[in-house]
């Protein structure tokens, strides 16, 4: 089955205001920034976003929150992002902090098949009790706060009970995809962009090189096809544009010249 359609606009046309975004990346490695703005000139908004964090003011997913365009983030890191960090802490923005290690297995739980999991992170702190705030208003008091989690005795240590994630549309970028929806995925570019991709119920995935059926090696696939619906090739313009999250530099000496 051939699953490229013709641009990321079109792959992107059907999701809804309202909709639960599950999305690669960490940092600005890996992101689908493209099929992000996509969704940003789509005009959908009241987003749900699944992701290990929220990019930066002006690149990634801060693109869609800069435009007031997510209603709810699901990540484990709030650096990086002024405007991340102002929103939360002004009502504007419901953010539930997941530890990152749960954040990645809640993700490929959910692609998985299994609804919930037992892990011993979070046992004795706020992550199992509740109380962990979710979601402020203006004048900061707290108005949603995580619930108290199930908690269970395996060998005389306390265990947590965490739900898995199943999001509507899952957004990945990979190094290589053929037109079977198969996906390989280059160094730390592979993150979060696998376990994105298994929990999306419609998975779009846009490729730096598209690649025929039969070109890629079975034994380098890390996402197979049949988690991926949709394929957006990207040009080699589009493929270049990556950016860096924080760039630090010293002087070259004349040894190094």
């Amino acid at each position: 089955m051939d699953k490229v359609v013709g641009s990321a606009a079109e792959a992107v046309a059907d999701i809804a205001s309202g909709s639960t975004l599950s999305v690669g990346g960490f940092g600005l490695c890996g992101i689908p920034s493209v099929l992000i703005e996509a969704i940003l000139d789509s005009g959908a908004s009241d987003l749900e976003a699944v992701s290990n964090n929220c990019g930066v003011d002006d690149w990634g997913l801060g693109r869609l929150l800069m435009a007031k365009r997510l209603r709810r983030m699901v990540s484990s890191y709030v650096g990086e992002n002024k405007e991340f960090a102002r929103q939360y802490l002004h009502g504007e923005l419901e953010v539930e902090l997941t530890p990152q290690g749960t954040l990645a297995e809640r993700m490929r739980a959910g692609g998985s098949g299994i609804p919930a999991f037992f892990t011993a992170t979070g046992g004795g702190t706020q992550v199992a009790e509740g109380g962990l705030p979710w979601k402020y208003d203006a004048d900061g008091n707290v108005i949603v706060s995580s619930p108290p989690k199930e908690t269970r005795d395996f060998g005389g240590r306390e265990y947590v009970l965490e739900e898995a994630i199943v999001a509507d549309f899952g957004l990945v970028r990979a190094w290589k995809g053929d037109r079977h929806g198969n996906l390989v995925y280059r160094d730390s570019a592979r993150n979060f962009n696998p376990l994105a991709a298994m929990c999306g119920r419609v998975t779009i995935a846009e490729v730096e090189e598209l690649v025929e059926p039969g070109e890629l090696d079975p034994n380098h696939v890390h996402t197979p096809g049949v988690f991926v619906q949709r394929v957006v090739a990207l040009t080699p313009e589009q493929a270049a544009d990556k950016r860096i999250e924080k760039r630090t530099v010293r002087p070259r000496t004349e040894e190094q010249a």
